[in-house]
Parts: C-alpha cells; structure tokens; sequence
C-alpha cells in the first residue's frame, strides 16, 4: 500500500474551497443526499475517520441517518475536522499497520486512501452541486482511482460505490476515477 500522505492538504484545500458553494437544499450527484445530507455525512464520519488515523477509539451515541450536524457554523466545524484528517493521517506512520474504523480493523493506508477519496468524491459531488469544476491533479485523481478499483467489488456490496460508469480509457485521470466509482463525470448536476 502506497502512503498518500502528500496529496491529502491540496486536496483537502480544494475540498473546502468548494464546500461552502452550493445552496444547502442543490441536489448533488452521490445518489440519495442533497449537500445538507452530504455535509451531515462528512461531518458525521469525520471524526471516525481521524480517531482511526490517531488509532484511537471512537464512536457516535446516535447514527448518521438520527444526526443533523449542519447546524450555525458548520463550515467552521468542517474546517476543524478537515484539518484534524490531514493532520491525522499525515503524521509518521499513519499510513504503516492496521487502523481501527468501527468494528473493521483494515490497514490503514486504506483509511488513508478512504480519507483522501472522501476529499476528491465528495468534493466533486460539491463542486457539481454548486455549477463550479473542481481541481484535482492527475497524481492524486489516479490515487483515488487506484483505491476506487481496488476497494470496488466490496464497495458496490455494500452500496457505498454505483455500478462503475464506463469512461475511455484515454479521458482524464479525475474522470475516470469518478467512473470507477459510479459516478458520471459528464452529470453537470
């Protein structure tokens, strides 16, 4: 497994960048969530996410679906929690070993790669929600592609991934990685 610890603070930057955009009620293209749902995801899985980077434990008294963390202030809340990801899963050896999210124990360069993809994902998912393209360097679009087809099977499984959406083999790295994880990189919203 490859430490992506480097690409996690651009792609985090431009994640932010898009996430205040959109209306909270825009439709977004991750099937089933408007951005209030999405951004109650992130929020609500975020410090999931980090306690597994610092290999500590972590749990909610409530699930996601009986959460409503879009509240005042919640940009500043993502801000805080976006930070703690990159500072959690950049610190020496975050990506070496086994890392805890839940009840799952899975490397943890794979909750790196999961934290890296929630980035890139959900930011297009924002940034289409707002009409405002997102960027993403190639070396880090083919990281989450990597990740996307590796985790892919398991992922449809449990519904977390689409059917993956062909996309050529020659069209850019961000484009494909959406396809391999269901998503249509032509859907404008």
């Amino acid at each position: 497994m490859t430490d992506h610890s480097a690409l996690l603070r651009p792609a985090a930057a431009e994640f932010l960048r898009v996430a205040r955009l959109p209306a909270l009620t825009a439709p977004t293209p991750c099937a089933g969530y408007d951005v209030r749902g999405l951004l109650n995801h992130l929020l609500y899985w975020g410090p999931w996410l980090a306690a597994a980077g610092r290999r500590e434990p972590y749990r909610h008294d409530v699930t996601e679906a009986d959460s409503a963390l879009v509240t005042d202030g919640w940009f500043t809340t993502l801000e805080k929690q976006t930070e703690a990801l990159v500072d959690a899963f950049s610190a020496p050896g975050a990506w070496d070993g086994m890392a805890t999210l839940g009840s799952a124990t899975m490397p943890a360069a794979v909750v790196g790669d999961m934290v890296l993809g929630e980035f890139v994902l959900h930011g297009w998912d924002l940034a289409r929600a707002a009409g405002v393209p997102l960027t993403c360097p190639d070396e880090t679009a083919e990281a989450v592609r990597a990740s996307a087809v590796a985790m892919g099977e398991q992922a449809r499984a449990m519904g977390v991934y689409g059917p993956e959406v062909p996309v050529p083999a020659d069209a850019p790295a961000l484009e494909r990685a959406l396809g391999a994880t269901g998503r249509d990189p032509r859907q404008l919203r």
